[in-house]
């Protein structure tokens, strides 16, 4: 999916579309906004534990490449569904839009939450993932 960041934020903060990965399950408590991590191509200056390169591992639009991207654990947000678009891979022989709607294997996912806790300086809870990566 990914995220308009273009309205509303300012530098050093995401400016603008991007591709980025749900983290929060859907919650009543919320309605109409998810949490999300956001994806780039830039890699960070230095290594740190909460940017680590992602493969995705399913088709992504022409638009987007398939470059991998980097995991920016230290910027998540909350943000409205508004802000949220599906990939979209084109149309069907009959007409019908395609969506990319595949969740990234836990072991992905894992590194996502890995990479965030890291993020917010919350380290120590990573030894609690299911998946040591």
């Amino acid at each position: 999916m990914t995220v308009d960041f273009s309205e509303g934020f300012r530098p050093p903060e995401m400016v603008k579309l991007r591709l980025a990965v749900v983290l929060s399950p859907n919650m009543r408590a919320r309605p109409g906004l998810c949490t999300v991590v956001p994806l780039s191509l830039t890699p960070p200056e230095r290594e740190t534990p909460f940017a680590k390169l992602l493969k995705v591992p399913f088709e992504l639009p022409k638009r987007w490449g398939d470059q991998e991207r980097w995991i920016k654990g230290d910027m998540i947000n909350a943000v409205g569904f508004h802000r949220i678009d599906l990939l979209r891979l084109g149309k069907s022989k009959e007409g019908k839009r395609l969506y990319q709607t595949s969740a990234l294997p836990p072991e992905a996912f894992n590194l996502v939450k890995r990479c965030v806790l890291h993020g917010l300086g919350l380290s120590s809870l990573t030894k609690h993932l299911r998946t040591a990566i």
